[in-house]
């Protein structure tokens, strides 16, 4: 099946809510890993299978090893926070580190809290599908989010 939506993890949702997982939007170190689509992610896995190098992802991300690497690239400028009783998690574009960036195939991300160790080392927060395929050659690969934030959950 493959990629064919944007979701959050509801294992990651209800670890938090019941206080088995401490991500903290404020000061955790979020990454961004890029995939193909050779995988399915699902939004209803278990906790364990919601990180990166676990369940389908693995297999790692895909990476050019000086522009983003297989582990993914740092968010950077991430905010967080409620308006409108809308809860939205969000940050700057995330771009490659160098502009000869050669990278084929990218169908989507895994967006992980690379602080987290427990219940799960590297937990994964959604998964976001590019809507087909994103490839760039000898440039710069950016992930630009909707204005709408990288995740929103509404109360």
């Amino acid at each position: 099946m493959a990629w064919s939506a944007s979701k959050i993890f509801m294992a990651t949702i209800e670890d938090v809510f019941e206080n088995t997982t401490a991500l903290d939007a404020d000061s955790d170190t979020f990454k961004v890993a890029l995939f193909d689509n050779t995988i399915t992610p699902s939004q209803t896995v278990a906790s364990a299978s919601t990180a990166y190098g676990a369940g389908v992802w693995a297999s790692g991300g895909q990476s050019d090893a000086s522009g983003w690497p297989a582990a993914g690239r740092s968010l950077a400028s991430v905010t967080s926070g409620f308006s409108s009783n809308v809860y939205t998690f969000d940050a700057a574009d995330t771009v490659s580190a160098n502009s000869t960036t050669t990278l084929s195939g990218a169908y989507g991300c895994l967006v992980y809290d690379d602080t987290l160790t427990t219940p799960v080392a590297d937990q994964g927060l959604c998964y976001n599908y590019f809507g087909g395929v994103a490839s760039v050659t000898s440039g710069t690969f950016t992930v630009a989010w909707s204005a709408s934030g990288i995740l929103s959950i509404t109360a």
